[in-house]
This record gives structure tokens, sequence and C-alpha cells, in this order.
């Protein structure tokens, strides 16, 4: 191998190697903590059990609870499970018989299986607050820290509603305060000019806008400035019904729960990390016997997809259920996919005479394009399932598409590099060694 080449190939072997070993053992890195393996990925409720509960309304008046109330309350759920870490999670609102469906997962490691217990907390009505903070005391991920000094509380909240910001653009929430409650904002905002007033649910954190004047006329604005039109109209509408679910009339009783067995999941992951390890086992020998050493060099670029995906589901918390791991097992045929259209070209040139380093470079460079156009089609329907799809369709999207990147970093960088090093070793230039 030439110097530079040969540092390449070893580079990328090395990112690979300790990636493979992260993604097995993890690693405690002091500062940092704990760097989580591929047996710390959170698992849906399909493979670990989990409850699935159905709370109602409980009204003083006994009347039953309109769609915007149910829809505030399907705010507060999630927010609460937010706070818990319970991202893997299903809520949805029956506006018919006036209720919402929440489906959790067990805990991680989970013994006692109580399903009551589990969903205890959810139904407790919210408590909105909006507080004087102390700038200095900050949790360690930067959020202000709840200080006691109660400016106003949910029940001084009339209404909330998002609503497009004509002056600044973007969009901001509109709050209309009761009597007392703008009396105590008026005096609130004349001290606290400059200076941010924290909204709290439950002691979480929620937004912190700043106090830019007096509001004496009970009608105050949270402005979220300027950014993506949809994002942005979806965060003042989540932002809204947080606020107003502070004066929620009602609180949520779980009448119907019940509790999803494991045994099902595990028996069924079991057999789908089986399958995976198969698939890949096939795909190599495939490779290795078709394609020779350019077949090696796609096995180990296949190792790094397949590490690096495990990885990014767990450490960025992603729930992986049945059809993710479907979608992993997908994507271990795809990652090689692009191999195979370029290890063709590569064929195809070496038999028209060209030299192997040259037949490498207009290899890779007429197959690009086939390769482009297959992933793009891939990743379009991974974002409308994504987009369109709830709980394990998003699941599946959600390793198909990030499969698809991966592909790029993996079939047409890492394969290319460890291609071009390895064909600057004499022995490694002969034809039979690329199946020609």
């Amino acid at each position: 191998m030439r110097g530079n080449n040969g540092v390449k190939f070893f580079a990328v072997i090395i990112t690979i190697a300790i990636l493979t070993y992260l993604s097995i053992y993890g690693a405690n890195i002091p500062g940092l903590g704990r760097i989580p393996s591929a047996y710390d990925i959170r698992t849906g409720t399909d493979i670990q059990g989990g409850v699935h509960a159905i709370l109602y309304a409980v009204k003083q008046d006994q009347t039953p609870p309109t769609d915007k109330e149910l829809e505030t309350a399907r705010v507060i759920i999630g927010k609460r499970l937010d706070y818990k870490g319970v991202l893997d999670r299903i809520v949805t609102t029956d506006n018919v018989n006036g209720r919402i469906i929440v489906e959790i997962p067990w805990k991680k490691g989970e013994k006692d299986f109580n399903p009551q217990a589990a969903i205890d907390e959810i139904g407790k009505t919210a408590l909105l607050t909006f507080q004087e903070v102390d700038e200095t005391k900050k949790d360690d991920k930067g959020a202000y820290l709840p200080t006691g000094k109660i400016v106003v509380q949910g029940t001084d909240i009339v209404d909330a509603r998002p609503e497009p910001n004509s002056q600044k653009g973007g969009m901001q929430v509109a709050l209309t305060l009761s009597k007392d409650g703008a009396v105590k904002f008026e005096e609130a905002t004349g001290r606290l000019v400059g200076k941010p007033i924290a909204i709290f649910m439950d002691n979480q954190l929620i937004s912190a806008p700043i106090v830019n004047e007096r509001i004496p006329s009970g009608n105050a604005v949270i402005t979220l400035g300027n950014k993506n039109a949809k994002t942005a109209a979806a965060e003042a509408s989540d932002l809204a019904a947080t606020i107003r679910s502070g004066a929620l009339p009602f609180k949520l009783e779980a009448k119907q729960v019940n509790s999803i067995s494991p045994t099902l999941g595990e028996n069924a992951l079991g057999v789908s990390v089986s399958a995976a390890i198969v698939a890949f086992i096939l795909v190599s020998l495939f490779m290795l016997f078709y394609y020779r050493l350019p077949g090696i060099l796609a096995i180990v670029a296949l190792i790094g997809h397949t590490v690096i995906q495990l990885l990014v589901f767990s450490w960025l918390h992603l729930t992986l259920t049945l059809p993710g791991i479907a979608g992993i097992i997908l994507t271990i045929g795809m990652g090689v996919d692009a191999n195979v259209i370029i290890f063709e070209r590569i064929k195809e040139e070496l038999r028209n005479g060209k030299t192997l380093r040259a037949a490498i470079d207009v290899g890779f460079k007429r197959a690009f394009k086939a390769v482009f156009d297959a992933n793009m089609t891939t990743m379009i329907a991974a974002l409308i399932l994504l987009y369109f799809g709830t709980g394990p369709i998003q699941g599946f999207a959600y390793t198909l598409g990030l499969g698809v990147l991966l592909s790029f970093l993996t079939a047409v960088t890492a394969s290319r590099i460890m291609l071009k090093s390895v064909a600057d070793i004499d022995i490694a230039k002969h034809h039979w060694l690329y199946g020609v």
C-alpha cells in the first residue's frame, strides 16, 4: 500500500473495530459516564411487554370531555412520560367514547410486573406554574430549576392558543389571564423585564420566555421565533395545549389496565436475532465466493454498517421494535446492494481491458448514480412511513431510513477507501481476486 492509502485503510479498519467493541461491551469514560452498548437498546412493548391502559375523564359536573380537553390531556400524558424517559409509547385519544388509550413498555430489567402501579402517576391532574427563576441555578442539562416563587398558575390561565406572529414571522402562543391572574402577572412582569419567567409542569421545565415589557392587560404572547413553518406550528400547538392543561377541570382515571406479557415478544426477539445472524452469514458467504477480495472488504464494511446502526439506536435512546428488527435484517441485504452494483461495474471495466486502478475509479463513478437512485427511492418510502405511521411502523421506518443513510457511508465511502488501498499491493492486482 502507498503511504497515504495505507493510513486510510487502517483508519477504516480500526474505526470499525472500535465501534464493534463498543457495540458489544460499551465503555466507561471519565467525565462522560457510560457509553451504552447494543445490549442497552430500548425495546418496545411487542418485545418486552408492558401496560395497556384506558384512561377516562372524571369530571365533577359529570359532563363528557370535549375534543379539546382530551387533546390537552393527551399532551399532559406525553409530557409526563417524557419526564420519566418513556419515549417508546403509544398515546391516542378516543373522542367518541371520551377516553385516552395508553401503551407503555415495562422498564428494562423489570421484575415486579404491576400494571396498576406503572400507570398510577399518569392520571393525576397536572400542576402548571409560571415561576421566577434563579439564573445561577440550573440542572445538569442547563434547564432552570423551580424556585417556588409562583407568578401565576394554571387556574389563572383562561386560554392559550397558537397563532402566527404577524410582526416578526414564525409562531407565538397567545395567553389570556383571569382578572386575578392579570393583576399578579402585571406586577411580576414589571419587576422582571429582561429576565425569564419559567413555565413548569409538575416541576418539569416546559419553556422559559424572556419578559420584554410590563404586561398590564392580562393578554400576553410567548414568541417562538422564526422556524420551519410546520415545526413552529407543531411546537406552538403543543405549548398552548400544555399551558391549557394547567387548568384541566378533571383528572384521568385508569379504569381498564392490562398487562402485556413479554413472553411472546422475548421468543420473537430470539427468532428475529437468529434470522439476522443467518442473513448476515448468507450475505457474507455470497459476497466472499462471488466477488472474492472485494467481497471480503464488503463484509468488513457491512459489519461497520450493522454496528453503527445498533449504536445509533442505543446512543439516541431510540426504541427497537420487532418491525424495527425486520428493518435491520432488510438493510443487511441493502447494505451490500450498493457493493454488488459497484463490483459488477468494476468487473465489466476489467473485462474491457482497463487497469485495476482505472477500473475501480470508473466502476465507482458509473455505479454511483444507480446506487443513489435506488437508495433515494427507499429513503422516500421510509420518510412516508415515518410521517404517517405510528408505533411499530415508525420503528421499521427508523431502521430502514438509517440503513439507507449508512449504506452511503459504508458501501460508497469505506469500501472505496479499502479497495483502492489494497489495489496498490502487487499480490492483490490479480484479476481472479475480483471475480474475473
